[in-house]
């Protein structure tokens, strides 16, 4: 199975390495890339690739923003090529239907592997990243429970945070008790405001 790949990265000498890197694993094909974010959705849009390679450096918000809406197209999927990887960052990816997020350091067969990986239908999240999004030992929250509060910390209604899980609005709602419960908050407002001071979001 062929799998058509579009670059985005920012630096032009790391945009054409990744394409050169790419193009030459069997069965991959770069078919596109761009320098930013936005051209990159715009490439998306218009040619749905199978596979968009997302290279940012692990904090920018307008990327991860791109990303969510290339991996909600039909027949897009996504992976983040991360410098470096906060907790908030892999979280937010792993709550948003993004399809996995792979570090800059990793080996070059790992990344084409993971490119092949979610061109099937897998999310590819390794375990150091599954890890991270975790947010510590003292953390008494599942990692469904810390996509909810990440997203409430967002400033997204039950609604919507149903729509991004795949879930009920009832499911979501139990989520966000749960989320309280666990905590031992008063409410979704303390509950959040414990969790930023612990930095778990």
């Amino acid at each position: 199975m062929n799998t058509d790949v579009l670059v985005h990265d920012d630096l032009a000498l790391s945009r054409a390495a990744l394409t050169a890197l790419l193009d030459g694993f069997p069965g991959l094909t770069v078919v596109g890339s761009a320098a930013s974010a936005y051209a990159t959705l715009e490439f998306a849009e218009l040619h749905r690739p199978d596979v968009v390679l997302i290279s940012f450096g692990g904090r920018d918000e307008e990327t991860v923003e791109v990303a969510e809406k290339i991996a909600a197209l039909p027949g897009c999927r996504t992976l983040l090529l991360a410098t470096a990887c906060t907790r908030p960052v892999v979280r937010r990816a792993l709550a948003a239907g993004i399809d996995g997020m792979v570090r800059r350091s990793d080996p070059p067969e790992r990344l084409a592997e993971a490119v092949r990986r979610v061109h099937r239908g897998e999310r590819v999240f390794d375990d150091g990243l599954a890890d991270a999004a975790a947010a510590g030992g003292d953390c008494p929250l599942t990692r469904r429970q810390l996509a909810v509060l990440e997203l409430l910390h967002r400033g997204d209604p039950v609604p919507q945070i149903a729509a991004r899980l795949s879930l009920s609005e009832g499911t979501a709602r139990n989520y966000v008790s749960a989320v309280v419960s666990a905590m031992g908050a008063r409410n979704r407002i303390d509950a959040l405001r414990m969790a930023r001071e612990r930095e778990w979001i």
